[in-house]
């Protein structure tokens, strides 16, 4: 039977958890945690040595900004400039 996981959505978790999240093993986790660090990954609380889950699911997005709005160069354009741009690219004009 396979192991039965909780779904922590967010709060500060133990190191395992923040593994998990990252779809790692602990041991692996901890390997990689100084980079992860010097990358900017938040790190564990001072007091409690517990990982905050929404500043790594915050730190995750962005490394792919692209794929997440908020961000204005990435957000919907219209479309009515969008036809123009590509129109004025066929003709020669920009």
């Amino acid at each position: 039977m396979a192991p039965r996981f909780q779904n922590v959505a967010a709060g500060d978790v133990p190191e395992n958890i923040a593994a998990r999240r990252m779809g790692t093993t602990l041991d692996a986790f901890r390997t990689v945690l100084p980079n992860l660090i010097a990358r900017g990954f938040p790190k564990p609380d001072p007091d409690t040595g517990n990982f905050d889950l929404d500043a790594i699911d915050a730190w995750r997005k962005l490394r792919n900004p692209h794929l997440f709005t908020g961000r204005a160069e990435f957000g919907a354009r219209d479309a009515s400039t969008v036809v123009e741009d590509r129109l004025a690219a066929m003709r020669g004009k920009r």
